[in-house]
């Protein structure tokens, strides 16, 4: 449905605003109301002033705004009545915005809460709060002050001078009616095709498990010339399952050479160069899905990285997380478009006799991943020795039905990404028109009065 403008605008004067309907007000906000800033307690860490389950009042730290919608509902902490005293106490209803961390990000409070000099609030305004709320929630009025999020420089003078159209109380109250309708179907929407990416990302995980440990489904088995309907047998391992009859179960390292940097092979800071000045050293940051990003890399000396030739990367290399939060993440390196190494998070697969896409599909599926865990050896920080990797089970089918594995996996899950990729589309597209029309509206560039019944 289009909405038609308004039938009389006249020039605001403001290049972000652009012309708006004739009969609203254009004002600082400054002018609506004071713009002030909240109030820290100290010491901040004082258990005179936090921590009193008893406390009437909430405190907001930027973490509970940044995973708040456009509603304050809870925090991780309260408040005695002494540190409340000490800071500013916000209502139920009243609207207030982040200036330091989630910068520009406005939100309602639901509870009683008591906000920190990293926000500002707006304690007279008169006008309806999801109106305000939208304009901020925009980003429309930071034009020209940086980017919403992480870029901008707010305080009460910034977010004072800013220069916005005020309609009438009603007519506030029915723009914000309209964008409370209509982003709510939207924000269903959204959700739903979110709903089905995770159950397509569920199936492409659940195809890899499958497949790499009871071998290819009969249409495809046929169609690669191999036999089907298979007979099953016990893998030995537990979490393993059963496997067809003809595979073998070999370790890891029966069919591998893993290595890792370390020892003598560490690096300090002072090995570290400028882009160009050596190689790439890979982290887990690269790693995104199975597939190799170098979009953010750090770069290694050239010395350190000929030191070590039995890790430098090369093409088809099945490379895993040894160390870190992200312990298990595997990725398979189709291309080296520059020289490349890894650094102590990681280890690669070396000497590999066997399909190396076959080996990658069985590290990277959830048959592996969730036991990873199990082998953990880090007290603090999450680690599996390569001795431990070597040591798990790999179900080893001829190298024929390897490589038909692969290549079936291969198609299958390209497909499958395939409309990943159009769904997520989708959603982009949905939440651009929702971007789109929120600043319609709070703009004045659609004229909503006649779209909720009064």
């Amino acid at each position: 449905m289009k909405l038609k403008p308004y039938p009389k605008t006249k020039p605001s004067g403001v290049e972000w605003l652009g012309d708006v309907p004739v009969h609203w007000e254009v004002k600082a906000i400054k002018w609506e109301t004071p713009v002030l800033r909240g109030a820290s307690p100290r010491p901040i860490d004082d258990p005179v002033y936090f921590d009193d389950d008893e406390g009437e009042y909430s405190w907001v730290r930027i973490s509970d705004v940044t995973s708040a919608g456009a509603y304050l509902s809870s925090t991780e902490q309260k408040l005695s009545r002494i540190g409340s005293s000490l800071s500013v106490k916000l209502n139920p209803g009243a609207i207030f915005l982040s200036i330091a961390g989630s910068v520009g990000k406005p939100c309602i409070t639901n509870i009683k809460c008591c906000i920190h000099d990293g926000f500002v609030h707006f304690p007279r305004y008169k006008g309806d709060v999801k109106f305000m709320y939208y304009l901020f929630a925009s980003g429309e009025p930071y034009r020209g002050l940086g980017k919403l999020g992480t870029q901008l420089n707010l305080n009460t003078d910034t977010v004072g001078s800013i220069v916005a159209g005020f309609p009438s109380l009603p007519e506030q109250r029915a723009i914000t009616a309209y964008l409370d309708r209509e982003t709510r179907r939207i924000d269903i929407l959204v959700a739903k095709k979110r709903e089905l990416i995770e159950r397509l990302k569920e199936k492409r995980s659940a195809l890899i498990s499958r497949t790499v440990t009871r071998g290819l489904p009969p249409a495809a088995a046929k169609a690669a010339g191999l036999p089907v309907n298979l007979k099953m047998k016990s893998s030995g391992h537990p979490w393993l399952d059963d496997i067809p009859k003809h595979w073998q179960v070999k370790r890891l390292k029966e069919i591998s050479t893993l290595f890792g940097r370390i020892g003598f092979r560490g690096y300090s800071i002072d090995d570290l160069v400028y882009e160009g000045e050596g190689a790439i050293s890979m982290s887990p940051s690269n790693m995104s899905d199975g597939v190799v990003s170098l979009d953010k890399c750090t770069w290694l000396s050239w010395e350190k990285y000929h030191e070590s030739p039995e890790i430098q990367v090369q093409p088809e290399d099945v490379i895993m997380v040894k160390t870190g939060s992200t312990l298990g993440k595997t990725a398979f390196v189709k291309s080296v478009p520059v020289p490349m190494t890894v650094n102590p998070q990681l280890m690669i697969f070396k000497e590999v006799k066997c399909s190396k896409r076959y080996l990658f599909y069985y590290v990277f599926s959830k048959v592996v991943q969730d036991v990873i865990p199990l082998h953990n050896t880090g007290s603090t920080i999450p680690t599996m020795t390569q001795e431990g990797i070597g040591k798990l089970p790999f179900p080893y089918p001829p190298l024929p039905e390897q490589t038909a594995i692969a290549v079936y996996l291969d198609t299958e899950t390209s497909k499958l990404d395939g409309l990943v990729a159009k769904v997520e589309e989708a959603v982009e597209r949905l939440q651009e028109y929702r971007s789109a029309l929120i600043t319609a509206a709070v703009t004045g560039k659609i004229d909503v009065r006649k779209e909720i019944p009064t």
